[in-house]
């Protein structure tokens, strides 16, 4: 269970400790109890950057879309620094616990995190990023971003990530922060179910042609597209890579029903069956994190729910509990990258909504309640979830932040389907 203590409780806890402390060592102990609790996290300023306005924006857009701070806005008449350097006395009086600067540095741009009660620097480092904050370049300044986070929290950041997703028939590509949609696929072609590989290199998805859904695999950097042998021939959907890019998973019309398959990434080969039977549909696999386990949506037993098995085929069994006349369908699981749980939808009163499973508890939560939400893909940190919901009117790209339960638009031209969400990307993809 979380602790729900205010800032002065904590201070005072800290005061009857026997042991003396520095007043630096205080304040990260404190912080430390904070990030435990969502509802008190600390307040952050982004120092005013002259000369770095665009770079500074993205940095703090990320820094609020991590959800583990509290933004604090600064006037734009007041001075970045003095002449005995930078006044901490005016952000202490705003509530900031934490300061960010990015400067110009022999890099590029300097981060610095400052200690607001003690005006000392926590931590810095330099970067090559784009100045200009444009383009490709922006993930180098998401990179300095999430860096930040991993110095104040302890835990990586999310803005260095990507997503795809599904556009009049078009795979698309969206930065975390909803920056620049962009086509991948061609027009005129029909693409569906798109994922990531592991090092966020290469994506796969379904392609339509001529009757039959093939698999693809495509290169980010060159758009260079490999047909996955074997695919060609017959129906494939819904493909997923296992943790360490080396297989993947995807469904296969076999006798006319839907059967799980594995095949070998690495040298191109050797599809396996995973699952039998003749009258049940099997689709949308996913791996768990350490690649030994594989949910996936089935209705061998009546409605589609979600079953897990060993990647090898065996050990099936229900998953996720399903209560009887109370919830409905579930579908389009995926497993959290850190094992926690898994996310899928399911009918709820009349639509369908967004669940979290959880594994160690084996408890079911609803995350959405308006409109109709549906196929949720987990953020790296296995703390955000992207999902598809009509709640705007039409299809559109959400992230809700299980913490805070905070959740954000990404607006896109047309609707959108199908999100998948990249791991953290550490080049240009």
């Amino acid at each position: 269970m979380r602790r729900s203590l205010t800032l002065a409780v904590l201070l005072g806890l800290w005061a009857a400790t026997p042991a003396p402390v520095s007043a630096q060592d205080t304040t990260r102990a404190v912080l430390r109890l904070l990030y435990d609790n969502p509802k008190t996290r600390p307040g952050l300023v982004v120092l005013p950057a002259p000369g770095l306005d665009s770079v500074r924006a993205i940095v703090e857009r990320d820094l609020d879309f991590s959800d583990r701070f509290e933004l604090i806005p600064i006037p734009a008449t007041m001075a970045p620094r003095g002449p005995g350097g930078i006044n901490f006395g005016p952000y202490r009086a705003m509530n900031a616990v934490l300061a960010v600067e990015v400067v110009r540095g022999p890099l590029g741009v300097t981060a610095r995190l400052y200690d607001v009660e003690t005006g000392a620097v926590r931590n810095e480092g330099g970067f090559a990023v784009d100045l200009a904050g444009t383009g490709e370049g922006r993930l180098g300044i998401h990179r300095m971003a999430d860096e930040v986070v991993q110095w104040a929290t302890g835990k990586p950041g999310i803005a260095a990530s990507r997503i795809l997703y599904v556009s009049d028939n078009r795979v698309w590509r969206v930065d975390s922060d909803g920056y620049r949609p962009t086509p991948l696929t061609p027009a005129g072609r029909t693409a569906y179910s798109p994922t990531w590989s592991p090092d966020g290199r290469r994506f796969a998805f379904t392609e339509y042609q001529e009757g039959k859904w093939m698999v693809v695999l495509q290169t980010l950097a060159s758009g260079t597209r490999l047909v996955f042998p074997t695919t060609a021939t017959t129906v494939n959907i819904t493909p997923a890579f296992s943790p360490d890019g080396r297989r993947m998973a995807f469904s296969r019309v076999v006798d006319r029903t839907y059967a799980i398959h594995q095949a070998n990434v690495a040298d191109l080969c050797c599809v396996q069956r995973l699952t039998a039977g003749r009258f049940a549909e099997n689709l949308s696999p996913t791996y768990s994190p350490d690649g030994r386990r594989i949910a996936f949506v089935t209705n061998r037993a009546g409605a589609p729910q979600i079953y897990g098995m060993s990647s090898d085929g065996t050990d099936q069994e229900l998953l996720v509990p399903y209560e009887y006349g109370v919830s409905g369908a579930s579908f389009a699981p995926d497993w959290a990258p850190d094992g926690s749980g898994i996310a899928f939808h399911r009918e709820a009163g009349g639509s369908f909504q967004v669940m979290i499973y959880d594994l160690a508890s084996d408890r079911v939560r609803q995350l959405s309640s308006e409109g109709r939400n549906e196929d949720p893909s987990w953020g790296p940190d296995s703390r955000h979830v992207v999902f598809v919901s009509n709640r705007t009117g039409r299809g559109q790209l959400h992230i809700i932040d299980l913490e805070t339960a905070r959740v954000r638009q990404l607006r896109t031209p047309g609707t959108a389907l199908l999100p998948a969400w990249s791991r953290r990307l550490g080049g240009t993809q």
